[in-house]
């Protein structure tokens, strides 16, 4: 008889979409590859993630939206989650940010479930957040790379995480690449560097416009993603003003919001994103190793633990002709790129291959002990 799956809540704020949801949307579209976990959702904000998730199959509630300047919608929520928790006695609750944490904590204190915090980013304590979370001590702590990892002190003196990297897969759902790349409009002969992230300065879309204006080798630059935020909609203006101002806008094609980030990843060529700051992780860079592209990245943060001289080039921060040399050596040569392109897939699955990374999540928190709840 086999032994009965562990139950395991997952929880997240979803008003946003970025690497922690596709993170969570991932661990509900691969929940079958783990038949010793079972899995639930509970989100606060309907969304794309959200979407997601019902569209997998996984059960998903949602305890509402949260304000903590509207301390009302924070006790309907908690009084929505104890409703959950009665209902599912999860063998333990598993909350992807500090915020959602310092939510939950509070509910979960007082059922049998064990209470895991999920690191997608550094922590430093000092938010308001990071404040929230630490009133309450978690059971177990997971981070998504070791450089996330060595923050934990900061948040929780005493406390060290597991280090866990994110399950994704390989997608090859989408288009296919003549026909995306015939869509927007470039032959099959120009060489396109595309990158896919939250418009957040820091993510390195000012030094990628500046390094591709020194390159003077035919290109194109495909930019994936849609401002979430007001902030991020200034940002993306600056950028296409940017481009008008380097002569380049006619090779800059903004491609908006895509949930075909993957057909668009295996139809171009190189992937690059020169952050400013450090990657927590850097989901991307596992995807675009997973469609054959070559990566160009900061040689900081997340990135050191992904990416290697076999499947990229690391440059130093803050280097835009730094940038613009390595754009410019995988532009022109094919033999280069090809050749980092193909180790690409062996390495973005020996770091995140679901299976392996589910069933490794389970094993952490399967021998966590239920807490004694006084009667």
């Amino acid at each position: 008889m086999e032994p009965q799956a562990e139950s395991v809540l997952h929880l997240c704020a979803g008003n946003l979409y970025g690497g922690v949801e596709r993170i969570v949307a991932e661990c509900a579209e691969d929940r079958a590859l783990c038949p010793s976990m079972q899995p639930s959702f509970a989100i606060c904000f309907d969304g794309r993630l959200g979407e997601e998730i019902d569209a997998s199959g996984a059960p998903c509630a949602r305890i509402g939206a949260v304000r903590v300047s509207r301390p009302w919608s924070i006790l309907r929520a908690r009084r929505r989650l104890a409703h959950v928790l009665r209902a599912q006695d999860p063998a333990a609750v598993i909350c992807h940010s500090s915020w959602i944490f310092g939510l939950a904590a509070p509910v979960v204190r007082k059922t049998r479930s064990a209470l895991v915090l999920w690191l997608h980013d550094r922590v430093s304590g000092t938010t308001w957040p990071e404040r929230w979370a630490r009133r309450t001590r978690p059971d177990c702590i997971l981070a998504n790379s070791r450089f996330t990892a060595s923050s934990v002190p900061a948040l929780y003196p005493g406390l060290s995480a597991s280090v866990l990297y994110a399950p994704v897969r390989a997608d090859r759902s989408g288009a296919g690449r003549s026909a995306l790349r015939a869509s927007i409009g470039v032959d099959e002969g120009t060489p396109v560097v595309v990158t896919a992230s939250r418009f957040e300065a820091w993510k390195g879309h000012a030094p990628l416009l500046a390094a591709l204006a020194q390159v003077q080798a035919p290109w194109q630059l495909w930019i994936a993603g849609a401002p979430q935020r007001p902030a991020e909609g200034a940002l993306e203006r600056g950028l296409r003003e940017r481009a008008v101002q380097l002569g380049i806008a006619d090779r800059v094609r903004f491609l908006g919001e895509r949930r075909d980030v993957a057909a668009c990843f295996r139809a171009a060529d190189i992937h690059c994103q020169p952050n400013t700051g450090a990657e927590p992780f850097g989901l991307v860079f596992v995807e675009a190793l997973y469609a054959g592209l070559p990566v160009v990245t900061t040689a900081m943060g997340g990135a050191l633990e992904i990416v290697t001289d076999a499947c990229g080039l690391l440059v130093p921060p803050d280097d835009e002709r730094a940038v613009a040399e390595g754009l410019r050596r995988l532009i022109t040569d094919r033999e280069t790129r090809a050749r980092l392109g193909v180790a690409g897939p062996a390495r973005a699955s020996e770091l995140c291959d679901p299976a392996r990374q589910l069933a490794a999540l389970a094993a952490i928190v399967a021998p966590l002990d239920r807490p004694v709840v006084p009667a």
